[in-house]
């Protein structure tokens, strides 16, 4: 009941969403959402979503606990994997931009860098998503 409720809640949310924003970026909110409850269900703690740097110079899309590590979660969202994993697109320069957030955030919430870890979350948005969690996808 709980689960359908939070589909219809979801579903709502999106048709909403759909009047301001363009199809990426409404596919890459849902795969946000998608993500967040996921990670819930796996038991980590949601601490803060699409946290910026008050510099504007780095994004994270989820930030949650898992036990006593903070985990920096890059989602990547795509509507098929016809060109491949949606992980792929994340480059250097992007790495280098949630590297910076993380910093950033880890050091006002004072954990130290070797209690934090960076995962990735690849979500094929389809009517029937697929979710894939990559733990310790990259390092810093």
């Amino acid at each position: 009941m709980v689960q359908h409720l939070l589909g219809l809640a979801d579903s709502i949310r999106h048709r909403a969403r759909r009047r301001h924003s363009d199809p990426a970026q409404e596919m890459g909110r849902r795969g946000e959402d998608l993500a967040h409850r996921f990670l819930r269900k796996a038991g980590y703690t949601i601490v803060a979503r699409n946290y910026r740097t008050r510099s504007g110079s780095g994004e994270l899309d989820v930030i949650a606990w898992d036990g006593d590590t903070l985990v920096f979660v890059e989602v990547k969202s795509r509507g098929s994997e016809e060109f491949g994993a949606p992980d792929r697109a994340i480059g250097e320069e992007k790495r280098t931009s949630i590297a910076r957030a993380a910093r950033d955030y880890a050091r006002r919430a004072d954990v130290s860098w070797d209690r934090v870890r960076f995962d990735v979350v690849n979500v094929i948005v389809d009517a029937r998503p697929e979710i894939t969690h990559i733990k310790d996808a990259f390092y810093s």
